[in-house]
Order: C-alpha cells, then structure tokens, then sequence
C-alpha cells in the first residue's frame, strides 16, 4: 500500500508515524511546497520519498490532504482528477462545510472521506509531528454516507488502528460544534496574547512573572496564523456566533467585578466549575 501526505506538517507527520509504527510495509510518499519541509520529514522517517503531487497521487492508493484549510479547497478537486480508480483520498481540515461542498461538485466524490482528528499541539511543521499524537484521541467522520463503502472502511480502520475514537456528523453539526470547543478557545488565547503584549511593553516582566496557569492559558497563542486565520475565515459566521456568547460572559463578569458583587462572581465560577464534570465524563469514556 502507498500513502501519499500533502503537507507534512504536526497532523500529517504524525499520522504518517502512528500508521508506520503500526504497519512498517506500507510506503509513503510526500508532497509540499516547502523544500525544508521535505527534507526534513525525509530525515525524520515520516516518508520514503518526496514527489511532485501529480506523480505522487497517481501511485497512491491513499492521499492524505493536511495542508492549511484554505489550499484544501484548491487541491482537492486536483488531486480527486488524478486519483486512480479505487484509490482513496482523505482530509485532516479542521473545518468541513466548505471543502465538503467542494467535494459533492466533483465526480468522484465517493473517493472523498471527510475527517478530522480532534489532535493538535501549538507547534508546526515536520519537526513537530510525533507517533502518540492521535492515538487516544477522538476523530469526526463528516457525511461517511457519500463516501464509497471502501474508501470509507479503509480510512475507518486504518485511524481505529492507530488507537483513535470515532464519532459521525455532518460538516453543519461539526463546524459549529468546533466552533465552540476549538476555534474559540484559539481566538481567545490569541486575545489575550495581544491584550497583554499591548499593556506591558518590557517582555521581561511578563517573563519574570508570567506563572504556569498564564503559559497554559496562552499557550495556544503560540499556534500558526497560517493554519488558524483560514480556519476562522471559513467558519467566520460559527466563531462569530461563539464569540458572541462569550463576550456576553466576559462582559458579566466585568459587570459584576465592577460592582463589587462578590457573591454573583463566585456563582458564575461555581457554574463555570460544572466542566471540570463534562471534562472527566469525556475522558472515561
């Protein structure tokens, strides 16, 4: 079996080395646009080779799209005109509704399987990927039902036997869920970057006093604007639903910590306390 990645980044990367790990025989072949990249995920062992994409496609039986959201909507109907007959292409994207209309256009979109693997560090690149990123983790399968029985199996399987959980939805139902639990948690990490930068200037105070809960807080700022900002333009109307809500909260909160309402702040963190619930049922499961 030969398994093509375009843009071997942390998701791809570390797809690549959790399927090697679990079956050494298969072959992978690399695509990207960027040289050191290549070289690197050469140097890594994530692939055997790298190719341009029209040969690369055209000896795979599966390719796996894990560039930035906003390419995929340029490159999937390319790389679906070269897929052989029987060959299988997946994405890693972080947003569906978008690419998933782009797929019901093409001819082949039965080849097609819309996934994301709910994975993912603040860092980038080749150099970033490892072998226990997705085992563990949960992946969404988008509309499996307009993808062909094969394909579909062979996605499903291949992602169950590296260790990861399995949910279904539609591309609606996983945007605006994403929305909430991802994409807001990003824009607001980058907010608070940014509101700190701006009112302290010496970064060596912010250094000197920044304590574990500030790094945790912020440390998704620290993630690629060029993944993040395509990510938030394609999902524009959900983030901006999201964070809607949340302002509203952030607000009240002010409102109260204005008014010196102890009572009422306490209540909000004593709700807010309710996810530490939802948190410890999820990882049960």
């Amino acid at each position: 079996m030969v398994v093509t990645i375009v843009g071997i980044g942390l998701l791809g990367g570390s797809f690549a080395l959790a399927v090697r790990e679990k079956y050494p025989k298969i072959s992978f072949l690399g695509v990207d646009a960027s040289v050191v990249h290549g070289q690197l995920a050469l140097a890594k062992g994530i692939v055997d080779e790298i190719r341009p994409l029209d040969e690369a496609v055209a000896d795979s039986d599966l390719v796996v799209l894990a560039t930035p959201v906003n390419t995929m909507l340029d490159l999937l109907p390319k790389v679906l005109d070269l897929l052989p007959e029987g060959a299988t292409v997946v994405d890693l994207g972080s947003t569906k509704e978008e690419l998933c209309r782009v797929a019901d256009a093409h001819p082949k979109r039965a080849q097609f399987v819309a996934a994301h693997p709910m994975a993912g560090t603040e860092n980038s690149g080749p150099g970033a990927a490892f072998r226990d990123l997705l085992p563990g983790k949960n992946l969404i399968i988008c509309d499996r039902e307009k993808s062909h029985p094969d394909s579909f199996k062979l996605v499903e399987a291949l992602f169950r036997d590296i260790g990861m959980k399995i949910f279904y939805m539609s591309p609606q139902e996983h945007d605006l869920h994403l929305a909430y639990v991802s994409h807001l948690s990003h824009v607001s990490a980058f907010a608070l970057g940014l509101t700190v930068l701006e009112k302290e200037k010496d970064e060596q105070a912010i250094f000197d006093m920044a304590s574990t809960g500030f790094s945790s807080t912020v440390r998704l700022a620290k993630s690629s604007p060029q993944m993040w900002a395509p990510i938030f333009h394609q999902n524009r109307a959900n983030v901006s639903q999201a964070l809607g809500d949340f302002i509203i909260f952030l607000q009240r909160f002010k409102e109260v910590i204005d008014d010196e309402d102890i009572q009422t702040s306490f209540d909000f963190m004593m709700r807010a306390n309710e996810i530490r619930r939802v948190l410890d049922g999820i990882e049960k499961r």
